[in-house]
């Protein structure tokens, strides 16, 4: 099969789940987690004669996230209704944007693993209310919790630029950076406040014309939108080498099988009948509004990223892993900015204990790093005893694991269990000397030319200093005495 034969067009439209504490046109509550239906007001109910008000925070995070994208923001945007029945929406209708959204011809930028960057257009970045949910899996008929129903989203819709399940994948982490950086939603696709839907087509390398697309949905994480993306491609490729052709429809992807069935035949925009919502006045931007946002964004992933490269001289792998969570992020710089020793190597230090050792406990213990037991100061100052020679690295280990059960700081643990490392030469020159004597076969051996042995005298010698002999001073005498015997 020539599968460069055509190329893949995809487009995705991501639902971001906004971190207001009120829904978009309501006070209820938009706590995850409540029991059924208990959010809920005659607003998002949709009650005959009820009016909504709009939440001023969404347009605040709308202009946020389009500024964040290199979006223009619109002066004036309007709200539509968008026209259909289903259970979970019992307005019939879901106030959404259309002709006139708040935010338009953005770009998220993406690295690919060989190291070249793609920027993917955005079309448009619009408000809209959350519709509720149907249950299907409670033994019995379809139920609906409508606490979901008018939780404020931004939809951010790519222009089909994206042309692989790996681009896809990137896009969507990227997206998810964004947004948790910015603070306007936690990202977590688990519970549904982050979701994606993929327009995926197929045509004949080198042409202009689209293919006939199908929608996928039903994605729960980023490597299930890659691994349906990718299943799809292959899909509409089987299909038109066979003669058929692709049907312009809805498929649900199921994760457990890595297949995609069809859902519902898919709509068109004018299948909404989209109108302009009377009860909603348009939203009006001005500058001043737009400048006081710009003035308070944060750094995002990608500046971070480099940053960290530029003036801590990280590997970019490093960058990579600290910058990916903002807590993560955050983290690593409260620890670097209490180090008294500020150097390549301690930055170094920080990067591989937070890379390694805290967030293996996080992944372990699944608790967020903002909870995490050792705090930045904590770990700062273990990094600045091992520098000072106060402690070896292998030492460091020990408080490191007494700092997570304690909670005590490293100094007060290093002097209660008596860990001070030993740099006195005439004491670790005694020690040398007993290794040395209790093992003369190896010794021989070494003499021999066995240099591996070295090592072995090395465990030794910290064996009978309970890892506190300074391993400069040590290995430098023991250099010496081994030199001196083979001479």
């Amino acid at each position: 099969m020539d599968w460069n034969k055509y190329e893949a067009v995809i487009g995705l439209e991501v639902h971001s789940q906004m971190l207001t504490e009120t829904k978009t046109f309501c006070g209820c509550s938009t706590k995850f987690g409540n029991p059924p239906n208990s959010n809920v007001c005659p607003v998002c109910l949709g009650m005959p004669g009820v009016l909504p008000v709009l939440n001023k925070q969404l347009v605040e995070f709308a202009i946020k996230m389009g500024l964040a994208t290199h979006c223009r923001i619109t002066p004036y945007s309007i709200f539509a209704r968008k026209n259909y029945f289903y259970p979970d929406l019992p307005k019939g209708y879901q106030i959404s944007q259309f002709e006139e959204p708040i935010c338009v011809d953005g770009y998220v930028e993406i690295e690919k693993k060989d190291g070249t960057q793609k920027k993917i257009g955005l079309v448009r970045i619009h408000m809209e209310e959350d519709a509720g949910k149907s249950i299907h899996d409670q033994g019995a008929d379809t139920l609906v919790d409508l606490n979901r129903c008018g939780v404020p989203l931004l939809e951010i819709v790519s222009k089909p630029d994206i042309r692989s399940g790996e681009e896809a994948y990137l896009y969507l982490q990227q997206i998810r950076q964004i947004v948790t950086y910015l603070g306007i939603c936690d990202g977590n696709m688990e519970e549904g406040s982050l979701r994606c839907d993929a327009n995926v087509s197929i045509r004949l390398r080198g042409e202009e014309k689209l293919g006939t697309k199908a929608e996928i949905k039903n994605m729960n994480s980023f490597r299930n939108v890659e691994r349906a993306i990718d299943v799809e491609i292959e899909r509409q490729y089987l299909l038109l080498e066979s003669g058929g052709h692709v049907r312009q429809e809805t498929l649900l992807y199921d994760a457990d099988t890595n297949e995609v069935r069809p859902m519902r035949s898919k709509e068109e925009a004018n299948d909404y009948r989209y109108f302009p919502d009377p009860d909603l006045v348009p939203v009006a931007i001005d500058d001043a509004w737009i400048e006081r946002v710009k003035a308070a964004q944060p750094e995002l992933p990608m500046e971070r990223r480099n940053r960290y490269m530029r003036e801590f001289s990280l590997p970019k792998y490093d960058a990579e892993i600290l910058t990916g969570e903002k807590d993560v992020a955050d983290y690593y710089e409260r620890v670097v900015s209490n180090l008294k020793v500020r150097s390549k190597e301690a930055y170094k230090q920080a990067s591989n204990y937070v890379m390694t050792d805290v967030l293996r406990v996080v992944n372990e213990k699944s608790v967020n790093i903002r909870d995490f037991a050792i705090r930045p100061p904590q770990l700062s100052r273990m990094i600045d005893l091992i520098n000072e020679g106060t402690i070896s690295t292998k030492i460091a280990k020990e408080v490191f694991e007494e700092m997570l059960q304690s909670g005590q700081d490293p100094d007060a643990i290093v002097e209660r269990k008596g860990l001070r490392q030993v740099s006195d030469e005439s004491a670790i020159e005694k020690v040398v000397e007993e290794v040395l004597q209790s093992n003369p076969g190896e010794v021989e051996k070494y003499i021999g030319g066995k240099e591996k042995l070295f090592g072995f005298f090395v465990g030794e010698i910290m064996k009978k200093t309970r890892g506190k002999a300074n391993p400069k001073t040590l290995n430098d005498l023991l250099r010496q005495k081994l030199d001196k015997l083979k001479n």
